[in-house]
């Protein structure tokens, strides 16, 4: 058996995706979808040495695998594959195809990170894996993002909304819930290139703090909030959430921040949002879980080795039991698994609209990195893998004043 014909019985009869390999083997539709090339025998080795989206990335990053056509059609396939499936025949064929020189592990690519040397989640270890993601290049998250430069799910009222009014409408919906009104206090946590805090101090009279772990994040925010007029409303300042001195604000937002605080770290980090608040203040937590609390909340895999350092996804519910614990009552939550999909199209066509571009500020194999990462998470977010929630709690009083209207106002 030649390896395109292996790679392709594993795919199974059905699928989209056709195989070429280096032994000049085909296989596969004879209309495909995509063509998966195996450019080299280290493809077929980090496929067969770490068989999971982990070894598809380390073959891909370093050219060893390469994709004609959809991209996105090939993860889809690769993330149902059920290798539990195949007849004894069929995998005796497939193993003996593979041979045993080629589950040695080969060299891992200098890309990957491994966070090491330091406890998880102290303030300087966050720091050094939140500057591994967002201080790239404020010039290539412009291109992938679009002019709102929020790099967290949208809202799409309709399928027809762009991406930037589906930015806008995400941010306006947070606003919102949090009820937000003139005069009052927010502090918007991990708050990026400063959308939301822009948003409410513009769009709703706030005073707004932002603070942010990237240093590129926290210029480009504090800049665009001078240029904008804000300053007399809106900071964006560098720097640990922890680290804020400020307290007795009314309304908090999270926006994407769970997801680098680490499951047993809830505790701490809802408890100091709490005492950060007035007596019946608001928090409005946007987040990515795991689609259930079954899986253990570990860090591992493509994503966290190459793209989120440290980043842990736990259940909806932990997530929620957790808010909960700390002493928010929780008020209403939401899932919008499917627009966080739809907003990784819109990245995803942003990256490859300009290609050329985004090589030449970031360099080929990230390129290729950070490609393959919006396309395995919104294969994901498609599979209901992973969500997206928003949970909005109270800081409720001991006599049960929660400053909640009778029905929701949103």
């Amino acid at each position: 058996m030649k390896i395109a014909e292996a790679l392709a019985l594993i795919l199974g009869p059905n699928t989209r995706v056709a195989v070429r390999a280096y032994d000049n083997s085909e296989a596969g539709p004879p209309d495909p979808a995509a063509t998966m090339v195996l450019r080299t025998p280290l493809a077929l080795q980090y496929l067969a040495t770490a068989p999971s989206d982990l070894g598809l990335a380390r073959a891909y990053v370093t050219g060893a695998i390469d994709v004609e056509g959809d991209l996105h059609a090939v993860v889809t396939e690769l993330a149902q594959v059920d290798v539990k499936g195949l007849s004894p025949t069929d995998a005796i064929a497939i193993a003996r195809t593979v041979g045993l020189k080629n589950l040695r592990r080969p060299p891992i690519p200098p890309q990957e990170v491994r966070m090491t040397g330091l406890r998880r989640h102290t303030k300087r270890r966050d720091a050094a894996a939140i500057s591994h993601h967002y201080d790239v290049s404020n010039e290539f998250y412009a291109q992938l993002l679009g002019p709102s430069m929020a790099y967290t799910c949208a809202v799409f009222p309709t399928r027809e909304t762009s991406l930037d009014e589906a930015q806008e409408y995400k941010f306006d919906l947070v606003c919102r819930k949090l009820g937000l009104q003139p005069g009052m206090r927010l502090l918007d946590v991990g708050c990026g290139w400063g959308g939301m805090a822009i948003h409410a101090a513009r769009e709703y009279g706030v005073n707004v703090i932002g603070v942010t772990l990237s240093r590129q994040q926290a210029e480009y925010g504090a800049k665009l909030v001078a240029e904008l007029g804000l300053s007399d409303l809106a900071e964006i300042r560098h720097g640990d959430y922890r680290d804020v001195p400020e307290t007795g604000f009314d309304r908090i937002s999270s926006i994407g921040l769970t997801e680098h605080i680490g499951y047993k770290n809830y505790p701490a980090y809802f408890g100091f949002l709490l005492a950060k608040l007035t007596p019946e203040g608001r928090l409005l937590n946007h987040t990515i879980t795991r689609n259930d609390g079954t899986q253990k909340a570990k860090a591992g895999g493509f994503i966290n080795r190459y793209i989120f350092p440290d980043g842990e996804l736990a259940g909806p519910a932990q997530v929620m039991g957790a808010m909960n614990d700390a002493g928010f009552e929780i008020q209403h939550e939401e899932n919008i698994r499917l627009h966080y999909a739809e907003t990784l199209r819109h990245w995803s066509e942003n990256l490859m609209s300009d290609w050329d571009a985004a090589v030449a500020e970031v360099g080929l194999q990230k390129a290729r990195t950070w490609r393959l990462y919006l396309t395995v998470s919104r294969v994901g977010f498609d599979l209901n893998r992973i969500q997206l929630h928003q949970f909005l709690g109270t800081k409720t009083t001991a006599d049960g004043a929660s400053g909640y209207p009778w029905r929701h106002e949103f």
